[in-house]
């Protein structure tokens, strides 16, 4: 038979990331035992309790029963609760799986120090960046048995511009809408339209130089009703990298991923952008999109036409259009 630890620290601020965690714990416990159901789950957020309910429901029962206490959020936990938590995973009650949930900051951040001392299960669920959020992605599509290239798992991340539960959830609904055929095609068709997507494509045809393809994609945005601040952001994200790219020189895309905090599939697709602007240029962009900023933001009478004007311009500034 399997055996699980006692104690579980669930620590990082991600949400989606913790209770996939405390889901995988109580699974794996239940999974011990032929009736599931014979193991209770009792949760209670260490924050709001005191000390003295802390103790009632950590102490040992008169059969010692299997049972599972989740403790959420942990990092608010007061002085006195905290220092019972950090005594009971010392030598927890018999039959009692403990799942601490933590954040890792907090009021009670001397916790985590404690409980690992005790020799916890530790599960980092910190939030993902950079590199991390593209390796989410390709574990996620190999859990619905999908081996993505660096491509699609590009495309994704570009038209999922939101958090890993969002993510998760299209990896989830792509497998299955295309029987596990999932490639860059089948990922442009799922999210056709979207806001999120739309405004990278009209900035993509911007710094590569694509004015007709640029304005025709900012036409279609505008009749869909996209945000003109979501279309300057992602027209200024594009600008900006392509800058901060060029800072680094000539680096691998992984050296230059570590130095930039990019993921090395952006910092390569980045580097071919970057490749035709030269330091004159990136400079007139970057005016471009701060003057944008603020005429999104209300100080144009047109918003729409000054999003024409700067994806515009910025296409003709690409050095090998200009004449």
């Amino acid at each position: 038979m399997t055996t699980v630890n006692s104690v579980h620290l669930v620590l990082g601020d991600d949400e989606f990331l913790a209770e996939r965690a405390t889901g995988g714990i109580v699974a794996a416990v239940r999974a011990t035992v032929s009736n599931p159901e014979d193991i209770p789950v009792t949760r209670l957020r260490a924050g709001d309790a005191t000390a003295p309910e802390l103790a009632e429901l950590l102490s040992p029962s008169l059969f010692a029963e299997d049972r599972i206490i989740v403790l959420e959020a942990a990092a608010e936990a007061g002085k006195e609760p905290a220092k019972l938590v950090a005594e009971v995973a010392v030598e927890p009650p018999e039959g009692v799986t403990l799942i601490i949930v933590h954040s890792g900051g907090g009021r009670a951040k001397s916790m985590v120090g404690a409980l690992r001392k005790t020799g916890v299960e530790e599960h980092d669920c910190a939030s993902l960046k950079g590199s991390a959020r593209a390796d989410f992605v390709r574990n996620e599509l190999r859990r619905h048995g999908v081996k993505a290239g660096p491509d699609v798992i590009e495309k994704i991340l570009d038209s999922v511009r939101a958090d890993l539960r969002e993510l998760a959830s299209a990896c989830s609904q792509l497998a299955a809408d295309t029987d596990g055929k999932v490639d860059v095609a089948a990922v442009a068709r799922y999210y056709s339209g979207r806001p999120e997507i739309t405004g990278f494509e009209v900035a993509d045809k911007a710094v590569t130089g694509d004015r007709a393809g640029a304005l025709e994609s900012l036409q279609w945005a505008h009749h869909h009703g996209v945000a003109h601040v979501l279309l300057a952001d992602a027209l200024a994200e594009a600008v900006h990298s392509i800058a901060r790219v060029r800072g680094v020189g000539r680096m691998d895309q992984y050296a230059a991923a570590s130095e930039l905090g990019m993921p090395p599939w952006k910092v390569k697709k980045v580097q071919g952008q970057a490749s035709a602007w030269d330091s004159d240029s990136i400079a007139k962009a970057m005016s471009v999109v701060a003057t944008l900023n603020g005429e999104v933001k209300g100080q144009a009478a047109d918003a729409d036409y000054s999003l024409q004007r700067a994806v515009a311009a910025v296409a003709d500034l690409r050095p090998s259009r200009r004449r």
